[in-house]
């Protein structure tokens, strides 16, 4: 997860460039940033995806085969 001091960089630098633009400098700090954020995001879901089993309503396990493949691949390692 991403520091609460970065979180916090990217919401200054997000509310600047609404407000007076942002510096190259500044614009390339913040694509760094963002993309560091939805790297951080997508590993945390795919975390929470791995530990979900879908269930249908008569009890039967309905998870999808490729999320079943992923969760064991991930488990073996």
């Amino acid at each position: 997860m991403l520091s609460q001091d970065k979180i916090a960089r990217i919401n200054l630098l997000a509310n600047k460039a609404k407000a007076e633009g942002l510096t190259p400098a500044e614009a390339k700090e913040q694509k760094k940033l963002r993309e560091e954020y939805i790297k951080s995001f997508r590993k945390s879901m795919t975390n929470s995806l791995h530990s979900v089993k879908v269930v249908d309503p008569n009890g039967n396990d309905v998870t999808p085969k490729k999320l079943k493949e992923s969760q064991k691949r991930r488990n073996m390692h």
